[in-house]
């Protein structure tokens, strides 16, 4: 890379946690999204992720009209913050008809409320002038391998993905691969499968990948070895950068917080392809400490923003002749100590 990427920082409004805690009662009050886009600036973000009923609440009451009337007033609620909508996904997750999966349900009618969803969706990122749709496909999986005929299951997520690249012809989907949670065994699992996908659509040029380090932890899997398979395709999106320790539920902590190697082994992947030089975001998706007092809480969006850059730094100043000494000398005992030893600040 010739010039430094200048890195943009993304993160949706649920990250400035309204407390919910499953095990008992809420450790924070609620704080409206409205009053939310103000924090990004101050913060040092400009990138804003979306759910579609984010950008309109009660969104399935709403006619197409209202959707777009509705979606417009946040787009101007942006442009006074000097913020940029990075994409809207559908949330597939919490209405009725998706409680058996969306695309691949069983039922014929909720599969045809998860498509009248994706549209409604897909009229809302366009509105507020986004093209990029996320795909993180929730429960579309099962918790018995028997309920669902998984070749069919497949065929009905690529004829889903086909059909969204027909009904706009300029959109980005970005599939976001998780092995389980909240299915148990869950359908695209790996950024592998999401690729598999994505060459095999009618459009593959326009079919992506969203990379969350806790999701491919969770599968047992090196979350820089997956971006580094995404991008030697061309099929990054994004990334959603957390931490996770080990293979429990979906923690969302800290980037760096849990494992500070494997953050290290991220960001010197993605600096090392030149993500970011054509404007895609470093994406957080983290939640603040179920016992974390106060409103808002958005410490933890400051810290993990703070924690890359200085990772970051670490991975600008290593000496790479001295990396590649090892490489060729086949000496990665001595290449492993000079990492950990580089990250430690000790000489």
């Amino acid at each position: 890379m010739s010039t430094p990427t200048d890195y943009r920082f993304s993160f949706g409004p649920w990250n400035i946690s309204e407390g919910a805690d499953p095990f008992g009662t809420e450790v924070r009050p609620v704080f409206p999204h409205e009053e939310k886009y103000a924090l990004y600036r101050p913060l040092g973000f400009e990138g804003v992720q979306f759910h579609d009923d984010d950008v309109v609440p009660g969104m399935d009451g709403f006619t197409p009209s209202q959707l777009t009337e509705k979606a417009t007033e946040v787009k101007t609620m942006l442009a006074n913050q000097g913020l940029t909508p990075e994409f809207v996904a559908p949330r597939l997750w919490f209405a009725e008809q998706t409680t058996d999966g969306a695309y691949t349900s069983n039922s014929a009618a909720d599969r045809a409320y998860a498509w009248d969803r994706t549209k409604k969706c897909i009229d809302i990122a366009r509105a507020l002038d986004c093209k990029a749709i996320v795909l993180w496909l929730s429960r579309e999986g099962t918790y018995i391998r028997e309920a669902k005929d998984a070749r069919l299951a497949y065929q009905r997520i690529l004829e889903t993905v086909n059909a969204m690249l027909d009904y706009d012809k300029e959109i980005e989907i970005w599939i976001e691969p998780k092995p389980n949670e909240p299915t148990d065994q869950a359908y695209v699992p790996t950024i592998g499968h999401a690729i598999a996908l994505s060459f095999a659509s009618s459009d593959h040029k326009r079919v992506k990948g969203l990379i969350e380090s806790a999701h491919a932890l969770l599968a047992g899997l090196d979350p820089s070895d997956e971006m580094a398979f995404a991008l030697a395709h061309d099929k990054l999106g994004s990334v959603h950068l957390n931490d996770q320790n080990g293979l429990k539920y979906d923690q969302d902590k800290n980037f760096g917080g849990a494992n500070l190697r494997v953050a290290f082994n991220q960001v010197r992947v993605l600096e090392e392809a030149g993500y970011g030089q054509r404007g895609e975001f470093i994406g957080l998706d983290i939640k603040a400490m179920r016992t974390q007092r106060g409103c808002p809480v958005t410490a933890h969006l400051s810290n993990s923003r703070e924690l890359f850059l200085h990772v970051l730094e670490k991975v600008r100043t290593v000496d790479n002749n001295l990396v590649q000494q090892y490489r060729d000398a086949r000496d990665y005992e001595a290449l492993e100590l000079y990492i950990m030893k580089h990250l430690m600040g000790i000489k």
